[in-house]
């Protein structure tokens, strides 16, 4: 079936940003998509290309998913490990999901990664407060320079893979967003340090102009469990 495109009625008095950015919605393929299936975002294609992929989720296994919203990665994730098996954290309430636990919070902060212990440790079976699975797909608000807004997203990734080498099992899984181009040759060389297998990996639901891709790393080295 031809892909139909449409464009924004005259009259409409959006910045040129806003108008390049609802054009992209409303013609983009995955967003229709999402709403035939019930996902929460396009974004969640993106999770399953990468789950086929890299096989993450198992039935019992726990997964964060960090900065969630609005709940895409999570509302598949819990698809595959099972109801009660995925907490969610971002700075933003989000609607409820089913067997998905909600943590309004930065996990930037000192006290996060011991919070987010406490509240992996509610899970039946799962007294050690790990983790099998830490995901991202957050990306830093853009500034328009592309040095600055290079650095500001590998700053966040780094930050994200702080916390999942506190809170990961043995032998578990870490995905996380960047942006190519750029310099991520610390990130590299501390994922290959930890982890066993490290990929990048670009879904085919990632939008063609982006040059957004996925950062996969398998296998974590615990030291101490």
């Amino acid at each position: 079936m031809p892909q139909k495109f449409q464009t924004l009625k005259k009259g409409k008095r959006l910045k040129k940003s806003s108008q390049k950015w609802l054009l992209r919605q409303i013609n983009d393929p995955f967003v229709e998509k999402a709403k035939i299936a019930g996902w929460r975002s396009r974004a969640a294609f993106k999770i399953i290309e990468i789950d086929e992929k890299f096989k993450l989720f198992k039935k019992g296994k726990v997964v964060v998913d960090l900065g969630a919203a609005p709940g895409g990665w999570s509302q598949y994730a819990v698809t595959k490990v099972g109801e009660g098996n995925v907490v969610a954290i971002d700075l933003l309430e989000i609607d409820s999901l089913p067997g998905v636990n909600f943590f309004v919070g930065d996990f930037m902060t000192e006290e996060a990664p011991q919070k987010i212990i406490e509240l992996l440790k509610t899970i039946p079976y799962n007294k050690s407060g790990f983790c099998d699975v830490v995901m991202s797909d957050m990306a830093a608000n853009t500034t328009g320079d592309h040095a600055t807004d290079h650095m500001r997203i590998i700053a966040l990734l780094e930050e994200s893979l702080n916390l999942a080498e506190k809170i990961l099992k043995n032998n578990g899984s870490f995905v996380g967003k960047i942006f190519q181009g750029g310099n991520s040759d610390e990130i590299l060389k501390i994922l290959r340090k930890n982890f066993s297998t490290v990929k990048y990996f670009k879904p085919d639901s990632s939008r063609k102009d982006s040059s957004e891709t996925y950062l996969v790393a398998l296998g974590f080295k615990r030291s101490i469990d």
